[in-house]
């Protein structure tokens, strides 16, 4: 986004090679993304079509480029996965952090200064403190089944995106190929 605005700032002859530079590295992160998907996610994504003019001038090859939907449906993902990252980031942060406090709670119970408080509640005998280990065990299961759903959440909106468009089911093809030219 920056790099994009910043071509609008500059002079022409300055701006021109930033926002080709931007074109070929939202291009780049769009396959990178596509990738970690794959691999972190398990997420089933059809290859990239991309339609280039091969041996073509490089003004045909940009034309080409820029014709072709998915760069600019992966201009948006780059632009939605941001808050989508964060939100997955303010779930989950809070969600471990919780699990292990819960489930740490019997180490904590004898040292007066850092005993656990739960509202007004003070973990301070291993009864208490055994009972927190297991809300903890309980918590940190459904942390796992929300941090899933996240996870299930990015990886289809990821294949949506980011999934091959035009002449993309040639069977042949196996997930996490590269792109045809």
């Amino acid at each position: 986004m920056t790099g994009l605005l910043l071509r609008l700032s500059l002079p022409f002859w300055v701006g021109i090679p930033i926002l080709l530079f931007m074109l070929a590295a939202w291009w780049g992160l769009v396959l990178f993304e596509r990738q970690l998907a794959i691999w972190l996610l398990h997420v089933d994504i059809p290859p990239i079509s991309r339609d280039t003019a091969s041996g073509q001038s490089v003004w045909v090859q940009l034309k080409a480029h820029l014709s072709n939907p998915l760069t600019w449906k992966g201009l948006v993902y780059l632009f939605a996965r941001f808050p989508l990252g964060i939100l997955s980031l303010v779930v989950a942060i809070p969600l471990i952090t919780l699990t292990g406090a819960l489930v740490f709670a019997p180490l904590t119970y004898t040292d007066p200064e850092s005993q656990m408080y739960i509202f007004s509640w003070q973990i301070d005998t291993l009864n208490e403190a055994v009972i927190c280990s297991i809300v903890g065990i309980g918590v940190g299961l459904i942390s796992m089944h929300v941090m899933n759903g996240l996870a299930f959440v990015s990886g289809r909106f990821t294949s949506l995106m980011l999934g091959g468009l035009q002449g993309t089911t040639d069977s042949s093809l196996t997930r996490g190929d590269d792109i045809r030219e």
